[in-house]
């Protein structure tokens, strides 16, 4: 839940949930106290800063959010909940797994995250691995590049105050969006199509390489879900590292779908130069996070 993350996202259709849940969901759309698309990011980062500024640091939450993002396109109510205990957990679980002990125990005591683990672990042994799915991914201080392959230039919206650069607003969102903000909006039948698409010019013309690893486990992800559903890349807090020139001369998707028709044609120096360019921009702002 960092201020300076980006964010990806499904929002399945209603249809894609249990009874119970639809029955909620309806509910919680029309509730005046829910919170709006334009606060929800810091309603989640204040969320999160409060647990582990606490006496005693609390790597998750000890309920699951029962709040959402929502999109509507005519009648058809598109839900992605926040699930932040899960991504808590997950993150958390990565953490430990990622940091030598002594130095993980300087951030969280010992007793604490044993048992936050052993309520992981309880929870998985309900759910079984289809528990751990999640609508939201996060990447912190950058965008992976995978992540620009299921959109096209044309569904990208870029809002800096006032102005609004874009072919139209992405998909009927069901509240304002932040006043500074970057989003793409897609279908899920387009971003499969185009992740598909992608997995077949790398293998024909680079082989095995870490990209391709990295655009096979956003597609592997993107299967899990509703057919239905729709896909959203949001900058989130990346936005707030940029300025206005540099979020209006960044054409990520479009320079890495450049770049794949470039192999796919035989343009090999421009396949190179846009992946680079991409490439280029992303280290750039993920050094900012060891800047003094």
């Amino acid at each position: 839940m960092l201020p300076y993350a980006a964010y990806l996202r499904v929002y399945e259709p209603l249809s894609a949930f249990t009874e119970r849940e639809r029955a909620y969901w309806t509910a919680y759309a029309d509730s005046k106290d829910r919170p709006r698309r334009a606060f929800a990011l810091e309603a989640e980062h204040a969320e999160a800063v409060r647990r582990l500024l606490g006496v005693s640091a609390m790597p998750a939450p000890g309920g699951e959010s029962t709040n959402a993002y929502l999109r509507r396109i005519e009648e058809t109510l598109y839900v992605c909940p926040w699930q932040s205990r899960l991504r808590s957990w997950l993150a958390f679980s990565r953490f430990r797994g990622a940091t030598p002990i002594k130095l993980a125990d300087r951030f969280v005591p010992r007793a604490i995250a044993e048992q936050t683990a052993d309520d992981f672990d309880r929870y998985k042994q309900r759910g079984g691995s289809s528990s751990l799915r999640t609508h939201i991914r996060t990447s912190t201080w950058h965008i992976p590049a995978p992540w620009f392959v299921p959109f096209d230039s044309a569904e990208r919206w870029l809002v800096l105050g006032r102005q609004e650069e874009s072919a139209a607003e992405p998909t009927a969102s069901t509240t304002t969006a932040p006043a500074r903000n970057l989003l793409y909006v897609t279908s899920m039948a387009q971003a499969r199509r185009r992740v598909a698409r992608a997995l077949v010019v790398i293998r024909r013309h680079i082989g095995e390489v870490s990209t391709l690893t990295e655009v096979e486990e956003v597609g592997r992800w993107l299967e899990e879900f509703h057919p239905h559903s729709l896909v959203e890349l949001d900058y989130g807090g990346l936005v707030h590292l940029m300025d206005d020139a540099t979020l209006q001369a960044d054409q990520s998707a479009a320079e890495l779908a450049a770049a794949l028709t470039g192999l796919d044609t035989g343009q090999e120096e421009l396949a190179f130069a846009m992946y680079q360019r991409v490439i280029v921009r992303w280290k750039s702002i993920q050094a900012l996070e060891s800047a003094n």
